[in-house]
């Protein structure tokens, strides 16, 4: 009685949209009765609806290059991994697959990579090369883009988005630095966090993520999501860590998505208004209700068959069959009573938010005069 009693308060000051205290975070967190659990999804759901109406938004996702001069040792592409093929699409590869998701209806490409040397330690050339990307994929699919380069210096970065990238997606995976030293060998904590506060500075849209079940607590959950809050991140997102083979944390994780379902109710609750994605790369398109129903608004890692491309937890899964697709996804929205926004919903979303990070860096602008 106590713990209904408990969640009534809760879910009564999340429908107000009264920041929680930590203690509340955490308890929401780790419930695991289903009664109790679905009133946390019903609430998100219910904020979700206030803020999008039944509106979910599609991702289309090329990950582009397979290398990387990174060793984490949560990830299947880490360059000592000999288990892994690898592959660096060609320029005109990268346009012609993003031009067929733009056909497919998505919203936004997603131009992911490795920290691919070819890309990042070639001097100019390599980094010219990557502009180049980003400059035909936006010309010729006239969609917004988000670019995952990992880190890259400042003066890059604006010229990525001089270049049509209005995204910049660098996940910390985890806020604990010592379970980030842990998890990417040999890089700096505040370097990668530092870039995105750069991005958002210039008046690019920032993504962050946390990856959960690689010796992560609640109480880290917690402090992630309020380094998330501190961010001001305009999507967020969370994931649960999938075994890779030819990595030290092959041996790790967990089958039981409760806690990622979790995760995602509370950020929807924390962060109503803004983007929550349920990815495909975890469980695919059997796992994508349960996160729809958790208060996603974005369905991600949308890949299309024959390409040759590869997911980032799950390389292979659902993409052959084409259930990672904008065709695929699309009775699973009706089936949780959604439908897709279209693109002219999306770019007023974008332009929005894009009007307020710049409007606040003419604040500070002023401010500091």
């Amino acid at each position: 009685m106590v713990v209904a009693q408990k969640l009534d308060t809760i879910l009564d000051k999340a429908l107000q949209e009264i920041w929680l205290s930590r203690e509340e975070i955490k308890f929401l967190l780790q419930l695991a009765d289903p009664v109790s659990r679905e009133r946390v999804f019903l609430t998100a759901r219910e904020l979700r609806q206030r803020y999008f109406a039944d509106k979910v938004f599609l991702y289309g996702f090329v990950y582009f290059s397979t290398y990387c001069r990174n060793d984490c040792t949560f990830c299947y592409y880490r360059k000592s991994n000999d288990l892994c093929q690898r592959y660096r699409k060609t320029t005109r590869e990268i346009v012609d697959i993003a031009c067929a998701l733009a056909e497919a209806g998505v919203y936004l490409i997603d131009l992911t990579m490795g920290e691919d040397p070819q890309y990042l330690a070639n001097g100019s050339e390599g980094y010219e090369n990557l502009l180049e990307v980003v400059r035909l994929v936006k010309k010729n699919t006239g969609l917004p883009v988000m670019i995952s380069p990992g880190v890259v210096p400042g003066a890059i970065l604006k010229e990525l988005q001089q270049a049509g990238a209005d995204w910049y997606a660098c996940y910390q995976e985890t806020h604990n630095r010592l379970l980030y030293k842990k998890l990417r060998l040999n890089q700096s904590y505040s370097e990668r966090w530092a870039s995105k506060i750069y991005a958002r500075s210039i008046g690019m849209l920032v993504e962050e993520g946390l990856l959960v079940g690689v010796g992560d607590s609640l109480e880290d959950i917690v402090n992630s999501l309020l380094e998330m809050k501190n961010l001001g991140a305009e999507q967020v997102r969370t994931m649960s860590f999938v075994p890779q083979q030819g990595t030290p944390l092959s041996g790790n994780g967990s089958s039981d998505d409760r806690l990622e379902l979790n995760i995602i109710a509370v950020m929807r609750i924390l962060f109503p208004d803004r983007l929550i994605p349920a990815s495909l790369d975890v469980r695919g398109i059997f796992g994508l209700q349960q996160r729809l129903n958790a208060g996603a608004n974005v369905v991600t890692s949308l890949i299309p068959p024959d390409r040759g491309l590869v997911g980032v937890s799950q390389s292979t899964l659902d993409i052959a069959e084409g259930h990672r697709t904008v065709k695929g996804v699309m009775p699973v929205l009706r089936e949780c009573g959604l439908a897709p926004a279209t693109l002219a919903e999306y770019q007023r979303w974008l332009q929005e938010k894009q009007g307020r990070i710049k409007n606040r860096a003419i604040g500070k602008e002023i401010l500091c005069k």
